[in-house]
Formats: C-alpha cells, structure tokens, sequence
C-alpha cells in the first residue's frame, strides 16, 4: 500500500512537472508573438479606479500617463474626498500638463462591488469611444496602449485583455513568494488555456467599444458581481464576439508584508475561480509538483525506499527551477523592472503554501477584499 501511494503521488508529480514544462514552451511562443499590423490607433479612454496610497501607487500610475501613444484621456476614480490617491493623482496632473488626465470623485454606489461602482461614476466623463479599464497597480510599458488598441483591428474583436505579470513592492519573502504565483502558475497557466481554446478576460486589463459596452447592459451589468471579468468576458462571447489577448504584459504589484496577507489575498483569487470553474480549479492542483513529491518522498521512504523518494523530489525541484527561469527568460520583464524572480530555493515553499491555499478554498465561500466580506457564491457568481 505505501509504495502504491507512493507511484501515485510520483504520477502526481511528473504531470506536474510535465504541465509546468508546457507552460514555459507557451510562453516562449507568445514572446514569439508579433502584434497585430495597423496604423489604425483610435483615441482611448483610460479608467484607472483607485483606493488608497497603495505601495509603488505612484509608480505605476505614472507608467500609464507615460504612454506612447497620440491621443488619449486619463479617467482616476475615487469613492472618498480624502483617499490620500488624490495627492498622486493631482502630481501627476502637474507633471504630465499635456495630457487629458481627469478625476471623478463620486461615492454614489451602485449594486455590491465598489470597483465597478467607482468605474460607473467615472465613466460618466469619458471623452471617446474605444474604453481600456485597468486596475490600479499596473506597471506598463511605453507600447502598452498601443499593443491594446492595435486588437481593435482584427474582425470580430469585442474585447481586448492582457496578461500580466508580478513585481514584488519590496523584498520581503511574502511579496517575492506572491509575484512567483502570478508569473509561474498564472501566467502560464492562462497561456495554457487559451492553447486549448478558452478565451478569459482578465481583469487586469479590458478594453472595448462603447457601443458593445452598451449592448451587453453597460458597467451596470457587473454591479452585483464579484468576478466582474469573467461576467464581462461571458457577456461579449454572448453576443458572438471574440476576445483577444495583446502582445503585452504589463505587471501587477505584489504589496503583501506578511504570510497571513499573502495567504488570504491568494486565497480571495483561489475561491473566485472555484466558484466558476470548479472542475478546472481542482484540476489545477496538479501544478504544484514539489507539494505532491514531498508526501511521495514519505511513503516511499515508509515502505523502504527512501532514496526513490529523495531523487523524485529533486527532480521535480530540478523541474520547477527550469519552467520559473524559463519563463523569466522568455517575457524578460525582470530585466527592465518589471517583475520579481523567485530565488529557485523558494520554490519548494511556493508549492506548498499553493497546496494550502489550494485546500482552504474548499472550507467556504467567504472572501475579504479591502475590508469588504464578500460571498462567491457558486451558483450565481455574485457578491454580497
């Protein structure tokens, strides 16, 4: 029985470490990929919602003010008339006078999640007719809207998203383990499935036409969401449009300065996906390979043969430092800046605390986003 779970748990392993494989090939195809041809770059409405003085805020808020690109207009959106994000913004105004940067302070609410209530009273103001919503924390490169707008062009595009990386706010182990989990289960993770034919919005980045905003119901259809990406990629393929993904990868800040943080922002994402995907979610444990050698490694050491177990382990650890470097290698974003390399003697520790994470999705539904307790609600995908 203990070198049967052992085999098993070996099996568990090498799929692991085969899928995280796939993943680093996937992502030297898309670095491979060339953007779309066109000299075709409508004028853009950019919506930034904002919360707060969040860590390296002014950083990334800078990036995309920073843009080369001809013509565009900057939205900033706060719920609060003292949110210290103000003072960046109204920086940033004084800094980049030759540009179109307005901020919306409004705290009317509108249905349960507080980002698309932000994201309706600021849309109020928008100037054109081509709408990018991106999150707050996204570092971006100079080319960023260009890479965006140049999708519009391609027949039958409803909705344009983008990958994205993580860059760690400071050097702490809890941030450095967070941006590990974006760019080396994410990432390439996403690039996996839209392999297989799924086209996902990720939240980072969705841009689409005005109209096709108002046939799906405008904002005011994700109001009560808490996936509000998923709602919004599940709309636009409703109405027979594809999704597509830019040739960019901009970069998400990773904040956390403690393990507890970590865990239940991981965990907030780990109950959100369970909620509508569940069979892919549990599927997705297999990615983890160092978790499933370490109790291989157990059961093979507890029926005789330890060193199976010893050389399974490294193996799998051998694995994961080829993918994570891989990867890194291939989008070279750590090199400019903008993302975070794991040290490869992490990576151990990241599957486990992934396996964790992994199994406390399954205890409840309940998830806390910026003091806000939320529901997932597996049924019909809204917040409380």
């Amino acid at each position: 029985m203990l070198i049967s779970l052992a085999a098993l748990f070996g099996l568990f392993t090498l799929a692991g470490i085969g899928q995280a494989l796939m993943g680093w090939r996937q992502a030297q195809s898309f670095a491979a990929t060339q953007p779309t041809a066109t000299n075709d770059l409508p004028p853009l409405t950019l919506l930034k919602p904002l919360h707060g003085d969040e860590p390296l805020l002014e950083a990334a808020l800078t990036s995309v003010c920073a843009q080369d690109y001809p013509r565009f207009q900057v939205i900033f959106g706060v719920q609060r008339a003292d949110d210290p994000a103000i003072a960046v913004v109204e920086r940033l105004k004084a800094r980049f006078p030759e540009h179109e940067i307005d901020l919306v302070i409004d705290p009317t609410p509108h249905g349960s999640n507080r980002k698309v209530a932000n994201l309706i009273n600021m849309y109020r103001v928008a100037k054109y007719d081509h709408i990018v919503i991106a999150d707050s924390d996204l570092h971006c490169a100079p080319d960023y809207l260009r890479r965006v707008a140049v999708e519009f062009s391609v027949p039958n595009v409803g909705l344009v998203t983008t990958l994205y990386a993580g860059l760690a706010a400071n050097a702490g182990m809890p941030a450095v383990l967070g941006a590990s989990a974006i760019n080396h289960y994410f990432l390439p993770g996403a690039l996996m499935s839209r392999a297989l034919g799924r086209e996902d919005c990720l939240g980072a980045t969705m841009a689409l036409h005005r109209d096709t905003l108002t046939r799906i119901g405008g904002l005011q259809a994700l109001a009560g969401h808490l996936a509000d990406d998923n709602v919004l990629g599940q709309l636009v393929r409703g109405l027979g449009l594809n999704i597509r993904m830019a040739t960019t990868v901009p970069s998400t800040t990773v904040p956390e300065t403690s393990f507890r943080a970590l865990f239940s922002h991981e965990l907030r994402w780990s109950r959100t996906i369970l909620s509508l995907v569940p069979l892919e979610f549990a599927a997705s444990a297999i990615q983890y390979p160092l978790a499933w050698a370490i109790p291989a490694w157990a059961f093979a050491s507890a029926g005789g043969y330890p060193l199976y177990g010893e050389e399974l382990f490294l193996f799998a650890w051998f694995g994961r430092i080829l993918a994570a470097t891989g990867i890194d290698g291939a989008l070279g974003l750590a090199a400019v800046g903008r993302a975070t390399k794991v040290p490869i003697w992490l990576l151990p520790l990241r599957d486990l605390l992934s396996m964790a994470v992994f199994l406390a999705s399954y205890a409840s539904d309940t998830v806390e986003w910026r003091g806000n307790i939320m529901h997932t609600h597996a049924t019909d995908k809204k917040s409380d």
